[in-house]
């Protein structure tokens, strides 16, 4: 897609409004740079577990973020996550560290460390000739608030436990009790993500707001697109 010059598409939202999928799909259709922040801070969490502290202590916590190297991928078709030379893509998503990322990610000086390496990586993507997509909570407002395509992406609650539950489960059955269960610690980790002190979840005011609900992925990543091609004008 020649006619987007490059630019920066930063989208935040909510677990299950489809940010991963559709930022994944727009960067690859516009042969883009991605970059999942939420991976970051998953694979920061896991670091802290791996070093057997406790998340919920944020002054250790606070004293540890220094110490892992973390290295994010931004191929669209194989986003990576590595911490100190270990590929932690696949483990970044098992619970234990799913119930520790919003307290980790609540740290301040974990959020300052990386989003010096969000921004580096905006920049580096720009500076390539490339543009980028980045996913996050708090892109829009904290880590690139000058991006050219503000978006924040939203869904039904029910619909956004229905994707993660269908995600978790992989080719097996989504159960009614699964999609509950996982609709109330969506409902969670939205409260604390949405009222922590450092940088929580919320709508840029000048952000657009696309509601996923009841749109296909690829007609979101057409409106996307469409916004950033107008952007890039």
């Amino acid at each position: 897609m020649s006619s987007v010059s490059p630019i920066i598409i930063a989208v935040d939202g909510p677990a299950g409004a489809g940010k991963s999928s559709v930022c994944r799909g727009t960067a690859r259709l516009l042969g883009w740079h991605y970059l999942d922040t939420g991976a970051m801070y998953r694979a920061m969490t896991w670091a802290v577990l791996h070093a057997g502290i406790d998340p919920a202590d944020a002054a250790a916590v606070a004293a540890f973020a220094p110490t892992p190297v973390i290295a994010s991928g931004t191929d669209p078709d194989a986003p990576t996550i590595v911490v100190d030379g270990t590929d932690v893509s696949a483990a970044i998503r098992e619970p234990d560290v799913t119930t520790a990322v919003s307290a980790v990610s609540a740290v301040p000086k974990v959020r300052e460390l990386l989003v010096a390496r969000q921004r580096e990586a905006a920049r580096a993507a720009l500076q390539s000739g490339t543009g980028i997509v980045v996913e996050g909570r708090d892109i829009t407002t904290v880590v690139l608030p000058n991006a050219q395509v503000k978006i924040f992406l939203t869904a039904d609650p029910q619909i956004r436990a229905q994707r993660r539950a269908k995600e978790e489960a992989g080719s097996a059955p989504v159960a009614g009790d699964a999609v509950r269960a996982t609709q109330e610690a969506l409902q969670r980790r939205d409260q604390l993500d949405s009222t922590r002190a450092a940088s929580p979840l919320t709508q840029s005011k000048d952000a657009a707001e696309l509601d996923t609900s009841h749109l296909t992925l690829d007609e979101v990543i057409e409106e996307v697109i469409a916004r950033a091609r107008a952007a890039s004008r």
